[in-house]
């Protein structure tokens, strides 16, 4: 590995200067605006919103529409895509940018789920690497005129024997892609296993024109000043990290101006983000149903608090502020946070999967035939 012993206090993508070089990952129904504004309260950094695919927006679909909702405190409107035709996605750009002010478009080859990669999307699509080259080339000739810079994101390859981030990297520069985020993970490990951040290390070595993002296993704030200085990446990429603990934001924002992380929150402070959040999305769809948004993220919440089981239930069937201040009342505001979950994984882990991809498609890296359109239909936000 190589080590930096600069930590980054900014981070320039294209024309965009972040505070923080920290970026919010996508997550399907996680992070739609209200919760990227918690986010933006905690601490400085872009944060990406759910993403959408390219199709859904050139055919006007109203739910990929209604994801371009963006919270005040954003400084910029990111928007992450999912595509498989050139052509498209350069359309979905150029509507993004003339019609919706976006600063800032994300692509995703990083999707591991079994209904994108059969069809040769998401992580699947760089081994094809001059269809990569081509939607590529679109997106950022489409963003230019608005001077709109467009990033990728991808992961290590399909399996340890169809590795492409390399290729990936090579071809982010060659087109003019402005950034390029590598999860230290291949598809088949879905999310299971640790990262590995010495592929990260040998992407940033090899690309050395555009910044390098990593992501994987950033549970801390400790973690990300850690993966900098082993990989000498520009900046860090958090997604499951920030479950349950948008404050995670706060202490990055601390740790990369060299300031001490702020003390961990008692249950009555961890109570009080729990109810912004839930009139966040109250604000975003109206009370009740931001409530019923808000059960998921309850779990995450409180784990490994002391909370005793009957509120937790109660809490998972709340539709309304009055019952969820009620609930949350109940809760022991002078509990510590359990410290045994510092550093522990959040969200979905599971085991390695088979990685479906289309017939014969590990066989070349050609594209012998167009690619199937259901493999970008126009439902965004998976």
């Amino acid at each position: 590995m190589t080590t930096s012993t600069l930590r980054p206090s900014a981070l320039r993508i294209g024309a965009l200067s972040v505070d923080t070089p920290v970026v919010l990952a996508p997550m399907a129904g996680v992070t739609n605006a209200a919760f990227r504004q918690l986010c933006a309260e905690q601490g400085a950094g872009l944060y990406v919103c759910e993403m959408i695919t390219s199709r859904g927006i050139v055919e006007r679909d109203r739910t990929s529409l209604s994801m371009l909702r963006f919270a005040p405190n954003e400084q910029y409107k990111s928007v992450q895509l999912y595509g498989i035709d050139p052509d498209t996605i350069g359309r979905a750009v150029t509507i993004l940018c003339e019609e919706h002010g976006i600063d800032h478009v994300d692509l995703n080859f990083g999707c591991p789920v079994p209904k994108v990669t059969r069809k040769g999307g998401g992580a699947a699509l760089p081994w094809k690497d001059r269809l990569l080259g081509q939607i590529l080339t679109s997106a950022v000739n489409a963003a230019a005129p608005f001077g709109v810079p467009v990033t990728m994101k991808t992961r290590k390859g399909i399996d340890d024997d169809h590795l492409t981030f390399l290729d990936s990297g090579r071809i982010a520069q060659d087109t003019g892609t402005a950034a390029i985020a590598l999860h230290g993970r291949t598809a088949v490990q879905h999310y299971s296993g640790r990262a590995d951040w010495d592929a990260i290390a040998e992407l940033k070595a090899a690309v050395t024109d555009i910044p390098v993002l990593g992501n994987g296993d950033i549970w801390e704030a400790s973690d990300a000043l850690r993966m900098v200085e082993e990989t000498g990446c520009d900046g860090v990429v958090v997604g499951r990290g920030c479950l349950g603990r948008p404050w995670l934001f706060r202490d990055l924002a601390a740790a990369f101006s060299g300031e001490l992380v702020q003390e961990l929150p008692t249950l009555g402070e961890v109570a009080a983000v729990m109810r912004r959040h839930a009139e966040l999305l109250g604000e975003l769809s109206g009370e009740e149903r931001g409530c019923v948004e808000f059960r998921k993220h309850i779990a995450w919440y409180l784990k490994g608090f002391a909370a005793g089981s009957t509120v937790r239930q109660q809490l998972g069937t709340v539709s309304s502020f009055s019952d969820l201040d009620h609930l949350l009342a109940e809760l022991d505001p002078d509990e510590p946070y359990p410290v045994r979950e510092l550093g522990t994984p959040r969200g979905r882990q599971g085991t390695p999967k088979k990685v479906t991809v289309p017939d014969g498609w590990l066989d070349t890296r050609e594209v012998l035939e167009p690619l199937d359109p259901a493999a970008e239909d126009g439902t965004s936000g998976g």
